[in-house]
């Protein structure tokens, strides 16, 4: 879209999107340092391949790769490096055995799990003097944030 055709915002709606620009990466700076130190066996992209394949209850590499919007050889090398330090195993589909499901290995469920009691933990000591009002409003300004970001993804 060319600047003459981007509708004109005012001054506050710009000053406030700078903002968010500029806190989401402090966000995201501060996100990849605390897991480095919170569990640093994992790095936030290993905790976050984990994570999906809990929530999943397994997948293939090709589905990791579309969900993130990554390059299946990018993928490859994350999921390599994890089934080497063993939190995660291939197993072969029961429906079509020619395709490998990746699921968490025992030392994947149990990382997992410490993980994210620490990074519970954490975020519960840094939003302890929140209002659950709040909380409750921050929690759906980043939900509908994300669902937003992955319908124009």
């Amino acid at each position: 879209m060319s600047a003459a055709a981007t509708p004109a915002r005012p001054a506050e709606a710009v000053a406030s999107l700078e903002t968010i620009q500029r806190e989401l990466t402090a966000f995201a700076r501060r996100a990849r340092a605390t897991a480095a130190r919170m569990h640093p066996e994992l790095s936030l992209v290993a905790y976050t391949i984990l994570a999906h394949l809990e929530e999943q209850q397994g997948c293939r590499a090709t589905d990791l790769a579309a969900h993130y919007l990554l390059d299946k050889s990018t993928v490859s090398r994350q999921v390599a490096a994890l089934e080497r330090d063993g939190f995660l195993e291939r197993r072969t589909d029961p429906t079509d055995h020619r395709v490998q499901v990746l699921h968490l290995a025992p030392h994947g469920v149990e990382t997992l799990a410490a993980a994210r009691v620490r990074r519970q933990e954490t975020f519960k000591e840094r939003l302890s003097a929140w209002d659950p009002a709040d909380l409750a409003r921050f929690a759906d300004y980043l939900v509908r944030y994300n669902e937003d970001a992955a319908t124009q993804s």
